[in-house]
């Protein structure tokens, strides 16, 4: 019965050590989990697996994917949160998740900030304000001069609460123009629509604006954040006299709590793999200019980002309950 008794307690004891408690300097002992927010296939996914395969090689352990789904995004960061602290689940985060989802769900079932151990940059991206070749403007000032004429404008986003819903927001709060939102149930079906004439204005990630603009399917107005490498010739929204200069950035994340030396570890092999040539020019074909920032260099970043996001949200009007 003793022996019993001390090999439960033992049981107890070992099930309540923190998951950390291995040793950081044998990290990684195994294999490690990239668990993704984004549908197979989609940006997200494509950026993760890139980087779970370079990281790898460095890391000297495989890195798997697992794909969960839901709540713009929302559903699946959850789930790192929430997840051990031990280094063996990291997750590749967009705006939406750590900088736009708490400005627009009041009831957001994690903290971006506090849930989190912010391992890097991954790199920056914009999203382009794009039309119909016979749309009436070709830029900004062309839009603005439309709007103001009182003719009826309406721009579609793949989505309430979307990065593009939020670079329009800005565009209108910045010169007092007044446009229609068309929300769309995803990129895709917003890109086709853009195609068949059937909206004139939207936003769209620069992955799927680019190759429809260099073939002159549609034209670029402008660049919401910075001008981007795959379309060098269509001028930022700052360049074109709007004050907004905001990064929208991609980071790499894990639990929060994670062993420093844990962290510094994926934190350099996530810089080394950005400094691959062949990881750049895949990151520049999706439309994302590589660029390592330290982890919490970066969390200082998303912070004040999300504190200005909040407003336009509020301003805008924009919740999802």
């Amino acid at each position: 019965m003793t022996l019993r008794l001390v090999t439960s307690s033992l049981l107890i004891l070992s099930a309540a050590v923190p998951a950390q408690a291995e040793d950081p300097a044998a990290y990684p002992a195994h294999k490690i989990r990239m668990l993704l927010p984004y549908a197979a296939g989609g940006g997200g996914d494509v950026v993760g697996r890139l980087l779970a395969d370079r990281m790898g090689k460095t890391l000297g352990q495989s890195i798997y994917i697992e794909n969960h789904t839901g709540a713009a995004g929302t559903l699946g960061t959850q789930m790192v949160a929430t997840s051990p602290n031990d280094g063996y689940t990291i997750t590749v985060g967009g705006m939406t998740t750590h900088v736009l989802a708490p400005a627009i769900y009041p009831k957001l079932p994690y903290d971006p900030i506090k849930d989190f151990t912010t391992i890097g940059r991954v790199g920056t991206s914009s999203i382009m304000l794009v039309a119909t070749r016979n749309f009436a403007a070709n830029d900004i000032n062309g839009l603005v001069a439309l709007a103001k004429k009182g003719e009826p404008v309406q721009y579609g986003s793949w989505g309430v609460g979307s990065t593009g819903q939020f670079c329009a927001e800005i565009l209108m709060q910045q010169t007092g123009i007044k446009m229609d939102h068309v929300p769309f149930n995803g990129i895709a079906k917003l890109a086709g629509d853009l195609l068949g004439g059937h909206i004139s204005l939207a936003t769209l990630d620069v992955a799927t604006a680019t190759p429809l603009v260099k073939d002159g399917s549609i034209k670029a107005l402008a660049a919401c954040g910075e001008r981007s490498p795959s379309l060098p010739d269509v001028a930022s929204y700052k360049e074109q006299g709007v004050p907004f200069d905001r990064n929208l950035s991609w980071a790499m994340y894990a639990p929060a709590g994670l062993a420093e030396p844990i962290a510094k570890r994926l934190s350099a092999a996530l810089k080394e793999a950005l400094g691959d040539d062949q990881v750049k020019q895949k990151l520049l074909a999706l439309g994302i200019t590589p660029q390592f920032v330290p982890g919490e260099e970066q969390r200082d970043i998303n912070a004040r980002d999300i504190a200005a996001w909040q407003q336009v949200a509020k301003d805008a009007g924009i919740e999802i309950k």
